[in-house]
């Protein structure tokens, strides 16, 4: 038994067996039954769930390996990306190196969409796709586990506490390193959780842990030397609309309010379904330049990846917008949106589209909402400064 098999992702001799296992289980296809056929469920619920598990026996069967998964998966992501977006726009992927394996570090804002962008482009560029680093707070089920582990991704124990932490957090870091050496490449959040405020910091603990499975025959790396031996590229991902900013913004005025906010086993699933299949207008995904430091300490190194996070995101509509409207109540936040100089064109379809999204939350969310859209403008100045 490996070290790493209760957290690394299937393996080819596996897909079988976790796939057979998968349309047998009811929650699943109920839940693709709702999703696909809402008015047959509503009536006949037994017949929407045999047409959907016969369609997923036959489209499992010639699955033999993680390959062929992720295969299935490009192609139904592709579906869904010209269904919610305008247009994808990417940078710096011409830098990255098809032979080298990388640790992309990313700005977390979508649950799902964050990592399945970074690995749908790298996979239509011919890199080899990530494997993705995904907390076990969204695993309650176990057949979202297999599907997760079945699409590359590893697991993240968040709920361990006290010495079980310590020894999650070192095993992790292991096989983080081991993945790297073998050839293969990761993407992790630069967070805990989204960031839900529109702000993009990376979390000194996650450059921290980083270092706890780095070993040289045996003896302690320094932090410079583990973090350099990884290939670390940040990675910036800007939506011009959020589809789940409003449950944010109510989830952001709840905390700041001292009233409980109350989180049940569906919230996640929710957020994921509404991140994938909502609008988001255009995309942007700019992958930066790998991190060579000689930093010491995990808060300067992860302020070398915020720098090229905040400088490579690229602000759209709405966040200038939002911008204007914080800068007109309080100018000494920084210059007006004329002396800003946007870099892009901005219509007055976007000045209503922003308006209609205030509009349609209850009016004690509109302020949150604004500020997580203007976050990222009012970054870049601080950075800029």
């Amino acid at each position: 038994m490996s070290e790493f098999d209760d957290i690394r992702p299937y393996k080819d001799d596996e897909v079988e067996q976790v796939v057979k296992k998968l349309y047998k289980e009811d929650e699943l296809i109920e839940g693709m039954a709702k999703f696909k056929f809402p008015k047959l469920f509503k009536k006949t619920p037994q017949i929407a769930k045999g047409i959907v598990r016969a369609f997923v026996k036959r489209k499992v069967k010639p699955i033999k390996t993680i390959n062929d998964i992720q295969h299935i998966v490009g192609e139904e992501f592709r579906k869904i990306l010209n269904k919610t977006s305008h247009k994808v726009t990417i940078s710096g992927l011409d830098k990255l190196n098809k032979a080298d394996s990388y640790l992309f570090i990313g700005n977390h804002r979508d649950i799902s969409m964050d990592p399945a962008l970074v690995s749908y482009l790298l996979y239509k560029a011919n890199h080899n796709t990530v494997e993705i680093a995904i907390g076990d707070n969204l695993l309650k089920k176990q057949y979202i586990s297999d599907l997760m582990r079945l699409n590359k991704s590893f697991i993240v124990k968040r709920s361990v506490t006290g010495r079980e932490k310590l020894f999650a957090l070192k095993k992790l870091s292991s096989y983080i390193h081991h993945t790297i050496r073998s050839g293969h490449s990761i993407w992790i959040a630069q967070k805990e959780g989204r960031a839900k405020d529109g702000i993009d910091f990376t979390e000194p603990a996650i450059i921290k842990m980083l270092q706890l499975g780095a070993s040289n025959n045996g003896d302690k790396v320094k932090l410079s030397d583990a973090v350099n031996a990884l290939n670390i590229v940040p990675v910036s991902i800007s939506y011009e609309l959020d589809p789940c900013d409003a449950m944010k913004a109510e989830e952001l005025y709840m905390n700041r309010n001292n009233k409980t906010y109350t989180k049940d086993e569906n919230t996640d699933q929710k957020s994921i379904v509404t991140g994938l299949l909502n609008p988001k207008g255009n995309i942007h995904i700019a992958f930066g330049d790998k991190i060579v430091t000689k930093h010491i300490e995990a808060a300067d190194i992860a302020l070398e990846i915020d720098k090229q996070i905040i400088s490579n995101y690229k602000l759209q509509a709405p966040n200038y917008l939002a911008y204007e409207i914080l800068q007109k109540q309080d100018q000494n936040i920084g210059p007006s949106l004329v002396e800003l100089q946007p870099e892009i064109d901005i219509s007055t379809e976007d000045y209503a589209s922003l308006q209609s999204r205030l509009e349609s939350i209850e009016s004690k969310y509109r302020d949150i909402l604004i500020e997580i859209y203007a976050n990222p403008v009012l970054s870049k100045l601080k950075l800029n400064n």
